[in-house]
């Protein structure tokens, strides 16, 4: 875990990752760490929220919005200083949604891998985990959307790599990317279309530890690792090992958005929109993406199950 005064004096020295690239979010100078997050952004019940709540829904438990989360890196989430406690951007949305709702939260930290039999089994109401909208997960659950799906490709600092922005860049690389994600979606198209054209191959490598993915960068053993750019632009300013050079909006050429994970068919999913938009238009969403630095990846209007990213 990253002492709070490691943070603090990183954090202090922010610039742009690169002028050439497109704006990357500028995060707060005083990250709260605390598992009493005093500084949580509260809101008050939406009554159209709750009129939008099906009358036959049951909540796993009663009066309790319960959110499965995947505490992974900050500014989107992770332990804090109790390292038990979920914090950061998508636990604030979390908080924001079940205020609106009228209801208490309790939120479960899980591992990324879980969360679609979690949910489809009833163990949990909504997952709130930078879950991008995808054609093929539409068919398994409902959606809500509340961010941008940006992703950015990251290499060591004195890497030779200056650009990463179209299929070609990666040929010949060995590149890290999340299994089961849609940034491994966008790099498999990406590979497919450069064997396509007869470009050389990329070493696709997995890991599901952090600290080895990011051992991996900077020894040299992978030369690029494509991730959320909001988590790994955060992570580069703490220990400035690594540097963007190229970021990815959404599924290239596509867009996409991130959104709350429903069951299919719930019913609770238009709830959780009109929470949200609601939040959106009294400016508390606003302050919510503004305190974890991610002001320029907001949205002006959530969205019920919006067109996602299509099957591969």
């Amino acid at each position: 875990m990253t002492k709070l005064s490691t943070i603090l004096k990183s954090l202090a020295k922010i610039a742009a990752v690169s002028s050439i690239l497109a704006p990357v979010a500028a995060f707060a100078l005083t990250p709260d760490l605390s598992p009493e997050q005093k500084d949580r952004v509260r809101a008050d019940k939406v009554p159209e929220a709750v009129a939008a709540i099906p009358k036959d829904y049951k909540f796993v438990q009663d009066g309790v919005l319960t959110v499965a989360t995947v505490p992974w890196q900050l500014p989107l989430v992770d332990y804090a200083s109790d390292t038990k406690t979920p914090i950061g951007n998508e636990t604030d949305i979390a908080q924001i949604i079940a205020d609106s709702l009228g209801l208490k939260l309790d939120l479960h930290p899980i591992a990324w891998p879980d969360w679609p039999l979690g949910l489809t089994s009833g163990k949990f109401d909504a997952v709130i985990s930078n879950v991008t909208v995808t054609e093929e997960r539409k068919e398994k659950f409902d959606f809500s959307t509340y961010r941008q799906d940006v992703l950015g490709f990251y290499v060591k600092k004195d890497s030779p790599i200056k650009s990463i922005t179209e299929p070609k860049d990666v040929a010949g690389l060995k590149v890290i990317v999340g299994s089961g994600t849609n940034q491994e979606q966008i790099l498999l198209n990406w590979v497919k279309q450069n064997k396509d054209a007869g470009l050389a191959d990329t070493e696709i490598q997995y890991y599901d530890d952090q600290a080895v993915r990011h051992l991996a960068i900077e020894s040299g053993r992978a030369d690029a690792d494509l991730e959320p750019n909001s988590a790994e632009a955060f992570l580069a300013e703490q220990n400035g090992k690594t540097r963007l050079v190229g970021l990815v909006n959404g599924g290239w050429p596509l867009t996409a958005e991130i959104a709350v994970a429903t069951k299919k068919g719930s019913g609770l999913a238009d709830a959780i929109t009109a929470a949200l938009n609601a939040q959106i238009k009294n400016g508390n969403y606003g302050k919510v993406l503004a305190r974890w630095g991610l002001t320029s990846e907001g949205i002006e209007s959530s969205r019920t199950n919006p067109p996602g990213l299509p099957k591969s």
